[in-house]
């Protein structure tokens, strides 16, 4: 079998340092590297070899990863537990041109919901739109949680240098601090507030909503609410029971997961930011990385071969985690945002036939911006026992013409560090004082990594990037046999959390019948 050979040939190479294969391949370079459309990918660094790559290749074929991915544009039901089609890829318009009639329709209704937020952005920004009692709204509230907040919150902050002049914020957290600390900065005549729910139901962003709302009511009116909220959300029943118009519901289809969804109309608060055309620029971006999913070879194709380095070091090296390390300030938060949609997506322990999976699936995902990480968390990266593998993102260029003397900094740090964790430095082999004080300076190196160069943080270039790596994630569940759409994971928690409000909210109510530990949690809880 596939995956044996493949662990029997790492058994075999484990020690095999990764610089020594630019010696004996001429053209790795050329083999491990990828151009696509402004973008440059660079897998060199990994102890991945052409016998290896021409294995992982064959997992794809025996997965039959090629028929899935056109199953998925065809926008039949791949997520079988839900009996959904996954239909993302309709609100960047990538669906196929065979796609059933009622993907087709989905073209249509996507076209709809995509126009009625592109009205209602052109009349904030040009000042149509008016709040209650001011001539004109400065900043915006975007209320949501889980994808409907780390999409949001991940695009607007990274492409700020083309924002138009509305400011946006976040709120997230049931934690009161969240939306306190955020109200205090705004003012509530001038404050629009998204609340982006698809049930409206949902307990963090309702609590928060209804504090809001009630903020907005305590200082302009119960007039107000219609004119200072709308939602972004498919429960018009209790959208419109809040005090929101109908004018002011923006809708998107059952079938765009939350992780997905930032290409609809979740993505409201960032096309307030950044206008309409940016906001399809992005788009553009992510059809664009569609059509080479589709088109490419598997050899050249940047979102398959980033899926199959993934499988390589945690499914065949067992290395539990890996870290994307974005070398741009204004991409601060994709960690987070990948967290969730490898995460959610490949964090699973059951196959697509509800079978038991019967190897670990999904990674752990972590990271942060550099240079900042250098000055953290390297240290473990560069010299601890356990081999992390470094995914490195970096423009070429940056936005500041004036500072690009930082810019020129920042590229020498990223290409360093993926250089000094394949290279290490030399050897200790005496035992002499001087040398033992030496080891601890010692960097064992052949550490992997793989390095995404674009041109620059753009509307077209982040869409691109993410689109890779949503691909990336279907490759991986394909070739892992599990259900990459569901999140049943998530549901427990929330529906235990109900269940305990109660014990927390009213120390009358008795915790009985609880485990010992969560009584002895709530007993300590309630003295104070």
């Amino acid at each position: 079998m596939l995956w044996q050979e493949l662990k029997r040939i790492q058994k075999i190479v484990d020690k095999r340092r990764i610089s020594s294969l630019f010696k004996q391949d001429s053209k790795r370079i050329e083999n491990f590297t990828i151009k696509a459309d402004g973008l440059y990918f660079d897998y060199s660094k990994t102890n991945i070899d052409q016998s290896i790559k021409n294995l992982l290749i064959q997992l794809t074929s025996v997965a039959n990863v090629g028929a899935y991915r056109d199953s998925m544009f065809s926008g039949e039901p791949i997520n079988v537990t839900e009996n959904r089609p996954v239909l993302h890829l309709a609100e960047r318009g990538s669906l196929s041109a065979n796609a059933s009639a009622n993907a087709q329709q989905t073209n249509v209704i996507v076209s709809e919901q995509h126009q009625k937020c592109y009205e209602f952005v052109d009349g904030m920004l040009n000042g149509t739109i008016k709040p209650h009692k001011a001539p004109r709204f400065t900043d915006v509230i975007n209320i949501g949680i889980g994808g409907s907040d780390l999409g949001p919150r991940m695009v607007t902050r990274a492409l700020r240098p083309f924002a138009k002049g509305l400011r946006i914020h976040n709120v997230s957290n049931i934690d009161g601090a969240d939306l306190a600390d955020t109200l205090a900065q705004v003012n509530p005549q001038t404050t629009f507030i998204l609340v982006a729910s698809k049930t409206f139901t949902t307990l963090e962003t309702l609590t928060n909503a209804e504090s809001a709302r009630l903020w907005i009511v305590q200082t302009l009116g119960e007039e107000a609410v219609s004119k200072h909220f709308a939602a972004i959300s498919t429960a018009y029943d209790k959208c419109t029971d809040f005090g929101i118009p109908a004018e002011r519901i923006f809708s998107f289809g059952e079938w765009v997961g939350g992780r997905y969804s930032i290409w609809s109309s979740i993505g409201l608060s960032t096309m307030l930011s950044i206008g309409v055309e940016h906001f399809k620029q992005f788009l553009a971006g992510g059809k664009s990385i569609d059509t080479h999913f589709v088109s490419q070879s598997i050899s050249q194709n940047i979102p398959v071969m980033l899926a199959l380095v993934g499988i390589w070091h945690h499914q065949v090296c067992r290395y539990a985690t890996r870290i994307v390390m974005a070398y741009e300030q204004r991409l601060e938060h994709l960690a987070h945002y990948l967290q969730q949609l490898e995460m959610e997506s490949n964090g699973k322990s059951t196959t697509i036939q509800g079978e038991a999976l019967g190897d670990v699936a999904g990674p752990i995902i972590w990271g942060g911006i550099g240079t900042n990480g250098q000055h953290a968390f390297f240290q473990l990266i560069h010299q601890g026992k356990q081999i992390v593998p470094c995914e490195f993102l970096v423009g070429i260029n940056g936005h500041e013409p004036e500072l690009k003397h930082h810019h020129d900094y920042l590229l020498a740090n990223c290409l360093a560090q993926s250089e000094a964790l394949m290279m290490g430095s030399g050897q200790t082999t005496t035992s002499s004082p001087e040398e033992s004080i030496n080891r601890h300076k010692h960097f064992q190196g052949n550490r992997p990594s793989t390095t995404l160069l674009y041109q620059k943080l753009s509307p077209y270039t982040l869409g691109q990037i993410i689109a890779i790596y949503e691909h990336r994630v279907f490759v991986e569940g394909v070739i892992l046999g599990i259900n990459s759409f569901d999140q049943w994971g998530v549901e427990l928690g929330k529906a235990m959390a109900k269940q305990l409000y109660p014990y927390v909210n009213n120390p009358s109510v008795s915790s009985s019948g609880l485990s010992p530990s969560l009584e002895g949690l709530l007993q300590e809880i309630n003295k104070g």
